[in-house]
């Protein structure tokens, strides 16, 4: 029987150290990466744009995330066609995180896979574990907003500003609230 290594246990969705080596040097890629992308000059488009391509795990045509943006390993981003995200955002790609197509992000949006045990005993032992989240194509995050772990959106989604999404949305509603709920059907 194959012991799985630290990172197929966090991909897995399963508890995982992230003290494991491995993990701390795809980190460590990740935001020297993150790093050079934020301090590279909008008038270096060709710059950033390859910057990107080497950070996310893959990207459609015209990716565009404006700096800052902070993420965890970026290999496990994966976005589509025409994918923009404003100032300052975070994405925590502990387990993957997949956008559809023409999704935009507002200003200080936060994707969060990463997650902790309930139990403090357990929170203490330094393991955590993650899952995933899957956003639609044509989506629309206000911002402010907060992705929680594991939640899927739908097609043509809207989130409306500091909004705080803890579960899964079909397509064509806008949600608001924390926690978000459908407040509206397009």
């Amino acid at each position: 029987m194959n012991k799985l290594s630290e990172k197929q246990k966090m991909l897995a969705g399963e508890m995982y150290s992230p003290a494991d080596p491995e993990l701390v040097e795809r980190r460590l890629r990740a935001r020297q990466l993150s790093e050079e992308l934020n301090g590279t000059s909008q008038q270096q488009p060709e710059r950033r744009a390859a910057l990107l391509r080497s950070l996310l795990g893959s990207a459609g045509e015209n990716p565009h995330i404006e700096s800052p943006f902070h993420c965890d390993y970026g290999e496990n981003i994966h976005v589509g066609e025409n994918f923009f995200a404003n100032f300052g955002c975070v994405i925590l790609d502990v387990a993957e995180v997949r956008f559809g197509n023409n999704c935009m992000l507002a200003p200080q949006v936060g994707i969060y896979t990463a997650t902790h045990p309930l139990d403090p005993v357990e929170r203490r032992s330094g393991l955590e574990y993650a899952k995933p989240i899957t956003i639609g194509d044509d989506c629309w995050i206000g911002g402010m907003a907060v992705i929680n772990p594991g939640v899927t959106l739908g097609n043509n989604v809207v989130v409306a500003s500091g909004a705080v999404v803890t579960k899964n949305f079909g397509d064509n509603v806008v949600l608001a609230g924390n926690p978000a709920r459908a407040i509206r059907t397009i």
